[in-house]
């Protein structure tokens, strides 16, 4: 939230509406209580107001001539009846009814060549069944009668929020269709916003109009997964009234979670999932007929072909947008995420903090979670906190902490100043010779001319297995000696190659590991690209077989301590089977590794990189 914004908030301490002067605790309460600094669970969490209302949104998604409408449940205190206005937590979700049981593509393909030089893109029609969607578990609560969050509705109700929660487009009892985070999935969304500031209308079952009267008018949204992005989504548009959002394990662009830098790339476990999976997994709404054409339009303009970034994805890259955003973010991702992968939050989270965004992050340990399963005491009051602050306006100090939470590997909570870590600077490691069994990884360069080595892609094998195989034809692996004092990494690694091909196509992928003394592996991170994309995302551009070239592999960002006697390893893979495509056997790769280094964020920069691994 820019400078003005907060002014106006802070200045609401001295201007509340009527009905949120403190009340005295208990179960008849009519206004919210605050101490130190945090919502009091005052209100009877039973004594409420539930109503349903289907929302307009100026958007025809599902192409039958009349507005969408997105189906809306409200819960709100009883108080508010008789008067008392009170802001929102809004929960919003394609997955409220559930899911279908849906095909992913065929991902035992070959890989695309420009000009139908020397492989083709095999696409069969032969689909792999999806694996049991842990999606589902990270949704609020299935809409078998009311839509209710056993997690938060009680915590929210009884501390004097509403809570309303809505179906996205195409699904349950909405209308429209899904879209895998399209416009159109954002403005049914963001109507729910303009609905709760009196800028949108909407009916009840009956067709008679039903007014939000009794909101201050305040928003909040949080969800975890599809149901966090969606706040991302709607807060990029920069819509009046939504005050703070509370994004957990959240998408902020599309593209970086079926692709990377060009290559057909997976969520983790979801191994052939697209948009057109995803959006055919959440179309739940009664007459699926109709959507039928525009999920076939995700299929073509989804492009599992080339992989390049393009309008499609461009509309769903909410990083651009993030100058529009006026609602104060606590971004909120785990660090063992390879579903919604760490890159999402970073590249979120940098945006904001470049405009000027009021911003929190907060990184847990666990994978694709709501901190509040890991039962932290402190998550809570920071949510309170927030809320308290952003929603009611109460000086709780919250926006003046520390930036960034992180747990460490041993389950503490540590803050710190911003994220990544102050002090975090690139410190280079070369490798050297040896990489079919263990090369070195080193601060100092190979000298002399030109050291090649080479391997050939076996996507059958697990990157993990290849990284443990003692020697292997089909990785290069490059050790630093044990560690003398822990190192901790805090942002972005990239490898910078010098590389060939002998084919005109095939999966680059880089494994950055923490080996035990004990000779245990642990892969920190990964990363992927595709050679014919090493210009651009949206560029594919032929590769000349035995033609070196410069290509940059980003890996996605971690915070990671690897503790004091371990080594790090570089490893490097042509196709990672849990992620990529997986092309025939048999492309062959070779790196100089002259010309090779690798990148790492290193707290402490160079000096403490040097200190540790000499």
């Amino acid at each position: 939230m820019k400078g003005a914004r907060r002014a106006a908030v802070l200045a609401a301490l001295v201007t509340l509406p009527l009905g949120l002067a403190p009340a005295v605790a208990g179960a008849a309460a009519e206004g919210p209580v605050f101490e130190n600094g945090e919502a009091q669970p005052v209100f009877d969490a039973k004594d409420v107001v539930r109503e349903s209302a289907w929302v307009r949104a100026p958007v025809d998604s599902d192409r039958d001539g009349r507005d969408d409408e997105v189906y809306t449940e409200v819960v709100r205190q009883s108080a508010t009846d008789r008067g008392l206005k009170v802001p929102v937590v809004f929960f919003n979700s394609p997955y409220f009814s559930g899911g279908n049981d849906v095909a992913n593509h065929d991902v035992d393909v070959e890989l695309h060549v420009p000009d139908g030089r020397g492989g083709h893109h095999r696409r069969d029609g032969s689909l792999l069944r999806a694996e049991a969607d842990e999606r589902i578990r990270a949704a609020v609560g299935p809409n078998a009668g009311p839509i209710t969050s056993g997690r938060y509705e009680a915590y929210f109700v009884s501390r004097g929020f509403a809570v309303v929660y809505a179906e996205s487009l195409g699904t349950g009892k909405s209308t429209g269709c899904p879209t895998s985070g399209g416009r159109n999935e954002t403005t049914g969304s963001k109507s729910v916003v303009d609905w709760l500031n009196g800028r949108a209308t909407a009916r009840d079952a009956a067709g008679a109009e039903v007014e939000a009267d009794w909101t201050t008018g305040k928003v909040a949204m949080m969800g975890v997964s599809y149901n966090g992005t969606l706040p991302n989504a709607v807060a990029a548009t920069g819509v009046e009234g939504l005050e703070a959002i509370v994004p957990i394990a959240a998408i902020s662009s599309w593209y970086d979670y079926y692709r990377a830098d060009g290559a057909v790339v997976a969520p983790g476990t979801f191994q052939g999932e697209d948009t057109d999976v995803l959006a055919e997994y959440v179309h739940t709404r009664a007459d699926r007929e109709v959507c039928k054409p525009v999920i076939a339009e995700l299929t073509a303009r989804q492009d599992r072909v080339t992989g390049d970034y393009n309008a499609f994805w461009d509309e769903r890259n909410y990083v651009k947008d993030a100058h529009r955003v006026r609602a104060a973010v606590l971004a909120v991702h785990g660090l063992s995420d390879w579903n919604v992968k760490l890159k999402h939050v970073a590249q979120w989270y940098e945006a904001l903090k470049q405009h000027g965004v009021e911003h929190k992050i907060w990184l847990h340990q666990a994978a694709h979670t709501d901190p509040d399963t890991l039962r932290s005491a402190e998550w809570r009051r920071t949510l309170n906190r927030w809320f308290s602050h952003y929603l009611y306006g109460v000086d709780n100090g919250v926006e003046a902490e520390p930036k960034a939470t992180v747990q460490r590997e041993d389950r503490t909570w540590v803050d710190e100043a911003e994220w990544p870590a102050p002090g975090t600077a690139k410190a280079r490691v070369h490798p050297w010779a040896g990489g079919s069994a263990k090369g070195g990884l080193r601060t100092s360069a190979v000298p002399g001319q030109p050291v090649v080595e080479s391997l050939r892609d076996d996507s059958s094998k697990l990157a993990e297995d290849l990284v443990d195989l003692p020697s292997s034809g089909n990785r290069l692996s490059y050790a630093t000696r044990p560690t003398s004092a822990d190192l901790r990494f805090s942002g972005t690694a990239r490898v910078r190659l010098a590389i060939s091909f002998d084919q005109p196509a095939a999966n680059v992928t880089a494994l950055l590991v923490d080996r035990a003394p004990d000779g245990a592996s642990h892969v920190i991170t990964r990363g992927w690209t595709d050679p014919q994309n090493r210009t651009s995302p949206d560029r594919t551009r032929p590769v000349e077989p035995g033609e070196r070239y410069r290509l940059d592999v980003e890996l996605e960002p971690t915070d990671y301590v690897v503790e004091a006697g371990h080594a790090v390893e570089f490893v490097l893979i042509s196709s990672d089977h849990d992620y990529t495509l997986r092309p025939k056997p048999g492309a062959g790769l070779s790196i100089d590794l002259t010309s090779t280094v690798v990148e790492l964020p290193v707290v402490g920069g160079t000096k403490a990189l040097r200190r540790s691994v000499g």
